[in-house]
């Protein structure tokens, strides 16, 4: 946590001057607003953790953000991992990766049992998430392989996933 890797790269907690700058990060890495305008919203909800909202740092600049919160499967706190996003000159050098494996690893220090992704499987899959629903875990969007989760404890909890409101997602709920 709060490692060096890849070369030059800093991973670390969120501070309150960052804002503006996972801001720009967030929306030049998906190229649109919505994305920026999640962390906005989940940074004023009680889903916002903190000490779970990580930037990636390159020669004192910000290039990389990954946002975990707090989101429930029957009732039971988990996480859920999203936006990662790295600026796109700073892309396909390992900084998302770093971002990912920081998380995960402050997650499972902190005692938790689960993170769920939206995402592309084989991005994904190299730490060690897989299909939800063969995990016993459904979402708001039926079982499709791109919602994934990641067990950090022998045992965790199984039923249907629900995002923080911030989300927007269709949930029935």
């Amino acid at each position: 946590m709060g490692d060096t890797s890849p070369t030059g790269v800093t991973v670390r907690t969120e501070r309150q001057d960052d804002d503006a700058a996972i801001d720009v990060v967030v929306a030049s890495a998906f190229g649109q607003r919505d994305e920026a305008d999640l962390v906005r919203a989940l940074r004023s909800s009680t889903a916002w953790l903190p000490q779970l909202s990580l930037v990636a740092e390159l020669d004192h600049r910000v290039v990389g953000h990954a946002a975990f919160t707090r989101a429930h499967v029957d009732g039971v706190p988990v996480l859920a991992l999203a936006p990662v996003s790295v600026i796109p000159d700073a892309q396909h050098r390992g900084i998302g990766t770093a971002l990912v494996e920081d998380g995960i690893s402050r997650a499972r220090a902190d005692g938790e049992s689960l993170i769920v992704v939206l995402g592309d499987p084989a991005y994904y899959g190299r730490f060690g998430f897989t299909a939800a629903a063969a995990m016993g875990v459904s979402g708001p969007f039926g079982p499709i392989v791109e919602f994934q989760c990641l067990p950090l404890a022998d045992a965790f909890p199984t039923g249907t996933m629900r995002y923080p409101a911030a989300f927007r997602v269709d949930d029935p709920a």
